[in-house]
């Protein structure tokens, strides 16, 4: 693109120079001088997303007979190039921008009406042929196709994140089944409690990584309602009743995403409260993997000096005065990826609740940092997978000593002895070291034969052992 010659374009604020083979016009070059907030232009799948609503508005405005087929036709190869990728760099404004969208939704109309008017045979900018408020937004507002395209962006980045937390998922299952015959002992409040497998802890990470799952395909079916059609403030001004009754059903033919329109056109263009949903699920599920990452680098600490009993694969030198030392970097960055997503639900949050009356302008701001959200959620799940979880080792010694050298078990004994007597047993081990099982034998609490039965590991991690002997006795 040759920046040195420019061509005249004038808008309602009056004349700008625009870049004489720039496929974007005047609405863009303000939008792009007005807001240098980020330094980024808007998100791809964002570009494409508004490129398949102009392509549908095309399509449904032909259909209700209010366009020529010659027009739908150059709009719609306009906009298919845009899908598949090209012209991506025309797209100059902000993201975070004010005016509710505008500028994003002007640039793709620009670019869309030039490309279209070239397609046609005519000159970029001038816009003979194929006009970007008159043919390319016709039938709609900022105010339904931004938020629209929002949609569309946010569930495409969403089924890919989505894909990594299942693998993720699968992966925590398959490190459950091989840990399972692993004894170690559970913690709380960071002191010794009662023995459990490893494999059921890792189990119980699979559990909560599937809710989160549920929660982000339910929060993104929400996203499926859409308020094309809705014009500027929800009653449809100048937009035909044809149109309006085929826009949603031709969108779902460009992209096969399911969407539905809105039973109530008003609720749907002034509320986010869907984005709001699903930035909080996505919050979740990063405040349930930072606690998971935080629990795998407890167990892997020492490795000499610490748990030991997990031991993580080994990523990269530690430390660049220490040698030998290797981090658990694998988690930390996924706790840190956790940390920026609960920001940006705060974001989210802000900007969902401070919209008035008719339309929440401060859609732009909620969209950059939901779909980062969305993506650095998936990226880390990724690394945090392929990184970590899938060759995490267990310290099968490691944990069988510490169970052993643990009065935790005592608490299996309390059934049979009573409570008074396991603590005295318990005091004692911690004041002398002896171990609880010979403590119990000496005091003449329990045969050990009886004590044997009682302190089998596999026992003392299952449901029913404890109440069928208070039965017996």
């Amino acid at each position: 693109m040759d920046k040195n010659q420019f061509r005249i374009e004038s808008d309602s604020i009056g004349e700008i120079k625009v870049p004489v083979d720039a496929y974007y016009g005047a609405n863009s070059v303000r939008g792009a001088a007005n807001f240098t907030i980020t330094g980024r232009v808007i998100h791809k799948e964002l570009i494409i997303g508004l490129a398949e609503v102009k392509k549908a508005c095309a399509i449904s405005n032909f259909e209700a007979g209010i366009m020529t087929e010659e027009v739908k036709n150059a709009i719609v190869q306009a906009s298919d190039e845009i899908i598949e990728g090209k012209l991506h760099d025309q797209f100059i404004v902000d993201p975070i921008q004010g005016g509710a969208g505008t500028s994003a939704n002007m640039n793709a109309n620009e670019v869309i009406a030039n490309r279209a008017n070239e397609i046609l045979g005519g000159k970029l900018g001038k816009y003979d042929k194929v006009h970007p408020n008159d043919h390319v937004n016709m039938g709609q507002s900022t105010n339904d196709s931004f938020p629209t395209a929002g949609k569309i962006a946010a569930l495409k980045l969403g089924a890919r994140t989505l894909e990594e937390l299942k693998k993720l998922h699968e992966a925590l299952l398959e490190k459950a089944k091989e840990f399972d015959p692993i004894i170690k002992m559970g913690r709380t409040h960071l002191q010794d409690a009662v023995p459990i497998r490893l494999g059921q802890e890792f189990h119980g990470y699979s559990s909560v990584i599937k809710r989160d799952i549920d929660r982000i395909e339910k929060a993104l079916d929400g996203l499926r309602v859409v308020n094309m059609g809705a014009s500027a403030v929800g009653t449809g001004i100048n937009v035909d009743t044809e149109y309006l009754k085929v826009i949603v059903p031709n969108l779902n033919k460009v992209n096969n995403l399911g969407l539905v329109q809105t039973d109530d056109l008003v609720d749907g263009t002034n509320n986010l409260d869907g984005f709001a949903f699903l930035s909080a699920t996505l919050k979740t599920a990063a405040i349930n993997l930072s606690k998971m990452s935080n629990d795998m680098r407890l167990m892997a600490s020492g490795p000499r000096c610490g748990f030991g009993e997990l031991n993580l694969p080994p990523k990269q030198a530690g430390s660049s005065i220490m040698p030998g030392k290797v981090n658990p970097v694998i988690a930390e960055v996924m706790s840190q990826v956790a940390f920026n997503i609960i920001g940006n639900d705060m974001t989210v949050t802000m900007a969902a609740e401070a919209g008035q009356l008719e339309l929440n302008v401060f859609e732009p701001v909620l969209l950059y940092n939901l779909y980062e959200s969305i993506e650095t959620l998936g990226n880390g799940v990724a690394t945090f997978r392929e990184n970590l979880v899938v060759g995490v080792k267990a310290n099968v010694e490691r944990c069988k000593q510490l169970v052993d050298g643990s009065v935790g078990p005592i608490t299996a004994i309390v059934p049979h002895v009573g409570y008074k007597n396991a603590a005295k047993v318990a005091k004692i081990a911690i004041e002398t070291g002896e171990p609880v099982r010979e403590l119990v034998i000496k005091e003449g609490l329990l045969t050990e034969e009886k004590l044997n039965e009682i302190l089998d590991p596999f026992a003392m991690t299952e449901p029913g052992i404890a109440a069928k002997h208070l039965l017996d006795k």
